[in-house]
């Protein structure tokens, strides 16, 4: 077992790993912050649901998961359909405008993170995924289980692509890195 001094590292490597949270937002377009990217992104991983359940992934408030929806509804990202089973409830669901947008936050991603870890060996990549995996898992990270609604039926999705997530919103767990 790791001894105090260990964990006290570990402690100041959290914090500092604010800046590469920073840096990953900075990245993003204007019109898709962070707490938006997060929806595509569980959407995209989960397929479609209810708000609620979108609410429990991203480990908000309905309130605050509520104004992310509308944001990227409101870009044609997603649709919102009425829930067979329960008229009063609606179906999130990715549009192909919203892969699409999806798709441009990976490629900036991807870009940048090839570009910081050009001089990273492929296994410690491999590695260090792994060990950030192993972390969230430990912490009970609720995202870990789909949330599907029922009547929400979807086609399997591709692989999904790196997170795109890079909130500052504290009040916001990303997907961050998948």
């Amino acid at each position: 077992m790791a001894g105090q001094t260990q964990y006290e590292e570990l402690i100041r490597q959290f914090s500092a790993f604010g800046a590469v949270k920073r840096e990953l937002g900075r990245i993003m377009p204007p019109e898709c912050p962070g707490g938006s990217a997060a929806v595509l992104t569980l959407l995209h991983q989960h397929g479609a649901m209810r708000i609620s359940s979108l609410s429990e992934l991203l480990a908000v408030d309905l309130s605050v998961t509520s104004r992310h929806v509308a944001h990227v509804a409101e870009r044609g990202w997603i649709e919102r359909s009425p829930d067979p089973a329960d008229k009063r409830s609606r179906i999130l669901r990715l549009t192909p405008s919203g892969h699409a947008q999806l798709d441009e936050l990976s490629r900036r991603t991807t870009r940048m993170l090839a570009e910081r870890l050009a001089d990273w060996t492929d296994d410690e990549v491999v590695q260090l995924t792994r060990l950030m995996a192993r972390l969230r898992a430990d912490f009970d990270d609720c995202r870990g289980t789909p949330h599907r609604h029922p009547s929400a039926q979807t086609t399997p999705s591709p692989p999904s692509p790196p997170s795109t997530v890079a909130s500052e919103e504290p009040t916001t767990r990303t997907p961050a890195t998948t």
